[in-house]
């Protein structure tokens, strides 16, 4: 299967840049799988759509402050050739670290995406605000790095204190105190994810309570949002593609619920690849690599709430084998013409 089959052109200006000022007032592309048709809606109509019987599962992860900026530390001996095989430079540009999850059960060793990524080499040292400081011990498969924080004090506690809102690069502006809360689901508990699920950003407690008042039950996982989620496929055969593992929770209480319901409507990709894990495995906690793409046959996930995604990315395959490619696709391309607001801060699209 050719990754090129999943391509859509979507003009820039589209690309939401702000969240609404109001979390329930984006649009909401409904698609009716069984009739294959859709229809413009609101999303403060998706209560509407919920039967007695039925349970949201909402992914609880919270959002910490990933993304990090350090200088690089000292002095380091570089080979730069034949004749003259070393020199000694001082290394002190600017470096972004945007951490990914924890690597050792001491939590002092961090896998991260590093930029300047190819001038990172192993044993380099980063130095960051208020004295914390790291040093690249390791390098992986998918260009990530393993950096170990000196000390011993609560490392959340920093990221809190000097770290940024991990923004994703499509949203071409530096962070803002506000995004600390609206990049940030109502119902995030769980901290750990270093990207917003963000088909849950819509929803307000009233929304919440509204679905309850339908009959819904609320049960709730934990995907921890990693590289699995959002790195690109590294492959134009869709087939080959290979997602970096991502650890996931289910508590026994929320899976009875599961258990219990006439129909799971998932709230997000996330939501989707827990429960489908969990299914298979028969396992309520790990981690998961899971690749959902068009022929994968659905277990668990009965209707989706997603936001819109990036072409060519394992989250619209995800969507396509869940509603169908030429079904989904068709609808992006109404919801390009419709002038819908695009992935993390944009609108969203119910699958029924």
């Amino acid at each position: 299967m050719d990754l090129a089959r999943f391509e859509y052109h979507l003009p820039e200006e589209l690309i939401a840049q702000e969240p609404p000022p109001d979390r329930a007032g984006a649009r909401m592309l409904v698609l009716d799988r069984a009739h294959t048709r859709w229809e413009d809606r609101w999303f403060r109509d998706f209560p509407e759509f919920l039967r007695a019987g039925d349970c949201l599962v909402l992914n609880d992860s919270r959002v910490f402050p990933a993304r990090l900026f350090g200088r690089r530390a000292g002095v380091h001996a570089l080979p730069i050739g034949k004749k003259n095989p070393k020199r000694r430079e001082y290394l002190g540009g600017e470096v972004e670290v945007f951490l990914l999850r924890p690597v050792d059960p001491g939590g002092r060793d961090w896998e991260a995406l590093v930029r300047p990524g190819r001038k990172m080499q192993t044993g380099e040292r980063i130095s960051f605000a208020g004295g914390l400081e790291g040093e690249i011990v390791a390098r992986g498969e998918f260009g990530e790095r393993t950096i170990r924080f000196a000390g011993e004090g609560d490392l959340f506690a920093e990221f809190e204190r000097i770290g940024h809102v991990p923004l994703p690069p499509y949203i071409k502006r530096r962070d803002q105190p506000a995004d600390r809360d609206r990049y940030q689901t109502v119902f995030a508990r769980e901290k750990g994810s270093v990207a917003a699920p963000t088909a849950g950003l819509h929803f307000t407690p009233e929304i919440l309570a509204q679905c309850r008042a339908r009959g819904a039950e609320v049960a709730c996982v934990t995907l921890h949002v990693g590289l699995g989620t959002f790195q690109p496929l590294h492959t134009d055969q869709v087939e080959q593609a290979k997602l970096h593992a991502e650890p996931y929770h289910i508590a026994a209480e929320d899976a009875a619920k599961m258990r219990a319901a006439g129909r799971l409507v998932a709230v997000g990709t996330t939501a989707v690849r827990t429960i489908e894990t969990a299914h298979a495995t028969g396992h309520l906690s790990g981690e998961t690599d899971i690749f959902i793409y068009p022929g994968f046959q659905f277990r668990a996930a009965g209707a989706l709430l997603t936001n819109f995604h990036l072409p060519r990315t394992s989250l619209l395959l995800l969507v396509c084998a869940f509603a169908g490619t030429e079904l989904a696709l068709a609808a992006y391309r109404h919801a390009v013409e419709a002038r819908y607001r695009f992935y993390s801060y944009g609108d969203c699209m119910l699958i029924l």
